[in-house]
């Protein structure tokens, strides 16, 4: 990565998972960092100022980079956009912006792999939403350097397969040519800092944020139940579940593809740590057993 200043000021819009995770990076290579929370009392974390959402403006004037993760919503949109369009588009010292989108802007495939100039086609309400917050991102970006995080499941300690199979809820379903990609969320830090810290020139740039390895999350859970020392829950078929999901899970099921991240590596100059779900479990339950 390449060397930032003091000067650099990174403002996280979401104070999640990824959003602490890209704060860690970003503290470590030398950002100053805020972070914005719907109730800052509960998000504290060492370093970040963390402040309220809606008092933001003062804090993207001062910004170098922004780091948008807050999901897009039904009526308003991208909520930093709709909360803070005026201060965005006089921000005069921001030079990147990094968004947080999904893998699903692409619709359904029929399991082809796509790399970073696919062009997307969503086909759930929630993936049109996505694409319709990074098209607004373009819009309020020009002039400035914006990458498109594409970026698949996400999981990590305490947000992983290994939950469902403690609790006894997992199930191990059986779908052929539906291997999906998945990042962990220490990875998908590195990368969105790796990003931020070499800062193109202005334009748009896509990005893949998911592993090496697609795979089908029965494969997953059968990997983690091995790495717990426990049975695996039976294999159904997809056709067989199907009447008993909900309306979420089956707009996840009926969609698949793959998707290549070369590009996006060779871009970032990095190798995932977590290459696929095998070394990633490993590291999530290591890390579980140390917390």
């Amino acid at each position: 990565m390449d060397h930032t200043t003091r000067d650099e000021r990174l403002l996280v819009i979401g104070l999640g998972a990824s959003g602490r995770a890209a704060a860690r990076e970003a503290l470590a290579a030398g950002f100053r960092v805020t972070a914005t929370a719907r109730d800052p009392t509960l998000a504290g974390m060492a370093g970040v100022a963390v402040i309220p959402f809606a008092e933001a403006a003062a804090a993207i004037a001062e910004a170098t980079h922004l780091l948008v993760t807050a999901p897009p919503g039904e009526a308003e949109g991208d909520p930093a956009i709709a909360a803070h369009r005026a201060a965005l588009r006089e921000a005069g010292r921001l030079r990147w912006i990094g968004y947080v989108s999904t893998t699903g802007v692409y619709g359904d495939r029929g399991g082809a792999w796509l790399d970073e100039t696919a062009a997307p086609a969503p086909g759930q309400p929630r993936s049109r939403r996505r694409l319709a917050a990074e098209q607004a991102w373009r819009a309020i970006a020009a002039g400035r350097a914006l990458d498109l995080f594409r970026t698949a499941g996400i999981y990590g300690a305490k947000r992983s397969v290994f939950e469902d199979l403690r609790a006894g809820t997992a199930r191990r379903i059986l779908a052929p040519d539906h291997d999906f990609g998945r990042i962990h969320v220490a990875d998908m830090g590195r990368a969105l800092i790796a990003a931020a810290g070499r800062t193109p020139p202005p334009g748009v740039r896509v990005l893949h944020l998911t592993d090496d390895l697609p795979a089908p999350p029965s494969e997953v859970i059968a990997e983690a139940a091995r790495l717990l020392g426990i049975e695996p829950p039976p294999a159904r078929p997809l056709a067989e579940l199907w009447p008993e999901m909900s309306p979420m899970a089956r707009s996840f099921w009926s969609e698949s593809r793959r998707l290549r991240n070369d590009i996006t590596k060779q871009a970032l100059g990095l190798a995932w740590r977590y290459p696929s779900y095998r070394e990633g479990l490993a590291a999530v339950l290591a890390a579980e057993s140390t917390s």
